[in-house]
């Protein structure tokens, strides 16, 4: 049973509740955007951390992350990257990349949108965590936390970080 914290777009800015919201998570898994190598030092320090690089990130973070993270997770088969869209209008490259892979969980942030939904067609669930950051236009920053165990996900929670000033 792995405990998974996931967030996206945090454009260099930690929330300081991310802390207390991940506390009780085995690994964080961050979609992109991060912005600096502090957020992704400070991630690491913190968690166990999978991370893939956005369009916003520097060579500095692209040396140190991927574009696409493929792996496994108590039975499923994970995909992470930035840019994906959503089903079934993803971005061609993301077809392919799909086709390929067939995993159970797709994950992607660039939207600042977070939606959680079947992809029935591919038989996986689509995530994308929303923006973590302050950046953008999203009226709330927002998390995601929930458990894989035995190839399944459980304890879905959608987390609305409060405003800092």
């Amino acid at each position: 049973m792995k405990r998974i914290g996931l967030l996206s777009d945090t454009h260099g800015y930690l929330h300081p509740s991310i802390f207390k919201h991940f506390k009780e998570c085995d690994q964080i898994w961050h979609a992109g955007d991060i912005g600096t190598l502090d957020v992704l030092d400070t991630l690491e320090a913190f968690k166990p951390t999978i991370a893939v690089y956005g369009n916003i990130d520097g060579q500095n973070i692209r040396v140190r992350t991927q574009k696409n993270a493929i792996f496994k997770c108590e039975g499923m088969k994970i995909v992470i990257t930035h840019i994906g869209g959503y089903p079934p209008k993803y971005k061609p490259t993301i077809h392919e990349l799909l086709n390929r892979e067939q995993p159970d969980v797709f994950i992607c942030g660039h939207s600042h949108i977070l939606k959680v939904m079947p992809d029935k067609p591919r038989n996986l669930i689509h995530m994308n965590p929303g923006a973590a950051g302050k950046h953008g236009f999203q009226q709330v920053s927002t998390l995601l936390r929930f458990t894989i165990d035995k190839a399944r996900i459980t304890d879905m929670q959608a987390i609305e970080l409060k405003t800092v000033s």
